[in-house]
């Protein structure tokens, strides 16, 4: 059973993120730098990698807040949003924005990829207890 809810709970993700950056790709790519095409989509847009390594990176986070949902017993299904949008808010977002400052990118772009993190982690573990 629990390989099926770390399975569920990352295509879950996986999907919210689908929906959060088609919703802001634009303001993401202005601010990301990627390089468009004249049709305006990322250059690399057919390549199938990054889709392929965005959801084997939803899996491993999905099954590490597994591991971490059982140990501490987090197990219904508000326990699980709310632990993952603070592993999303208070984890992942703060080393978004770090990476982003050092790098010296807009904070939109932090903003965007943070609200991802957060929202896609309370997602991932609203899932992770209902399956």
């Amino acid at each position: 059973m629990g390989i099926l809810s770390v399975l569920a709970a990352a295509i879950g993700g996986w999907l919210f993120g689908t929906a959060w950056y088609m919703t802001l790709s634009k303001p993401w790519m202005e601010a990301s730098g990627v390089p468009v095409g004249e049709d305006g989509k990322p250059v690399n847009s057919s390549s199938p990698l990054p889709y392929v390594i965005s959801l084997i990176c939803m899996v491993i986070v999905a099954g590490m807040m597994r591991h971490s949902f059982v140990t501490a017993g987090i197990d219904t299904f508000v326990k699980g949003f709310v632990a993952g949008l603070g592993i999303g808010l208070f984890f992942i977002s703060p080393w978004l924005v770090l990476n982003n400052a050092y790098s010296t990118k807009p904070f939109r772009l932090a903003l965007i990829d943070s609200g991802y993190a957060t929202f896609g982690c309370a997602i991932i573990g609203a899932i992770l207890v209902l399956v």
